[in-house]
């Protein structure tokens, strides 16, 4: 087991990272079902909670089906961090996690997100002013450092450790990176095997496969490892790689009727979220990775990004339910293909 204080998670967890405008409950409850152990809300801003913006109230909804699950919050301001963390205690979240992550310019420019890692002094108190405000497990997900020449998160770890926080999620690339390059975990490795660690260390940043996550649990020796950008429009990442860590063998690919079925179920989940205009709108970015390899997919693609009513969408998606049913994936490629050429739309 790994725990995260009275948080009891099964070995090797993987996890659902918290990602702007993608973890919402609607896309965290089609990956529960899918395997997920443990997942955050989308980042809320302290002061935008303060200030009670529309937005960052919604964020605070969590669902008991959804449990354990965490709340990240971010900010640059002590008090303000403080005075958000009572807030977000009121709704009885299973832990908070604060990010020291985000490497977006309208939260750095604001000296939060990974713009803390340019002053570890204040990223100590402003985790220590959230720890203190909580009777709560408090984690951290942050990055190796701002640049190449500040690859600070050794430092980082073991003073995070001492004011209290009980895990820590590390993304393998520097602020300055963003998302591009390869992501290094040689230093989430060395972290993880340092003696004097004694919390849960997680390893983010292009697992994208269940063959690369057997791969660097083992060769990093990490507690688990946290899913982001593979789980968008794939939700059975988890599944499948909890199949192959225990078996060693790949799990089938969900078949084209479970794709629709699920990419509805998420539809109708983000309806009731969100209201029937907002939640139309905000699933269309979803579709390309639920339809992700069908051939000659793109006219059915423009189809649902275009038209405004669940009834219509559910016509579609039944559509292409019926023409790719004798389509097979494995592994992600068409195996074999027995569908109608000719598109009906």
């Amino acid at each position: 087991m790994v725990s995260i204080g009275p948080i009891q998670l099964p070995d090797f967890p993987l996890l659902l990272a918290p990602m702007e405008d993608v973890s919402d409950p609607p896309f965290r409850a089609v990956c529960k079902e899918n395997g997920a152990d443990l997942m955050y809300t989308e980042f809320i801003s302290s002061e935008g909670l303060i200030r009670d913006a529309i937005k960052s109230r919604q964020k605070l909804d969590i669902f008991d089906y959804e449990r354990p699950v965490g709340i990240q919050i971010f900010g640059g301001d002590e008090e303000a961090m403080a005075l958000c963390t009572k807030i977000v205690d009121t709704v009885n979240p299973d832990l908070i996690d604060i990010n020291f992550g985000c490497p977006v310019k309208k939260v750095v420019t604001k000296g939060a997100g990974a713009g803390v890692l340019k002053d570890l002094d204040l990223m100590v108190r402003l985790t220590e002013a959230v720890v203190k405000s909580t009777n709560l497990p408090v984690t951290v997900k942050t990055r190796l450092g701002w640049d190449e020449s500040s690859k600070n998160i050794h430092e980082v770890a073991l003073r995070l450790q001492d004011v209290g926080v009980k895990a820590l999620a590390i993304h393998g690339r520097t602020r300055v990176q963003m998302y591009k390059g390869e992501a290094d975990w040689t230093l989430i490795g060395e972290i993880k095997n340092d003696p004097r660690i004694h919390m849960p260390i997680f390893g983010n940043g292009d697992i994208n496969s269940p063959e690369k996550a057997l791969e660097y649990k083992n060769r990093y020796g990490v507690d688990g490892i946290m899913i982001g950008r593979a789980a968008i429009g794939y939700p059975w990442i988890f599944r499948e790689m909890k199949h192959f860590l225990a078996t060693g063998e790949r799990r089938a690919d969900p078949t084209i009727e479970e794709r629709v079925e699920v990419a509805r179920q998420h539809l109708i989940k983000s309806m009731q979220w969100k209201g029937p205009i907002a939640g139309i709108n905000e699933m269309r970015r979803h579709y390309a990775n639920y339809l992700r390899g069908l051939p000659n997919i793109k006219e059915y693609r423009n189809k649902l990004v275009r038209i405004t009513t669940q009834k219509e969408i559910e016509e579609v998606l039944d559509e292409i339910k019926e023409k790719y049913k004798d389509i097979v994936i494995e592994s992600g490629k068409i195996v074999l293909e027995n569908y109608h050429e000719h598109c009906p739309i």
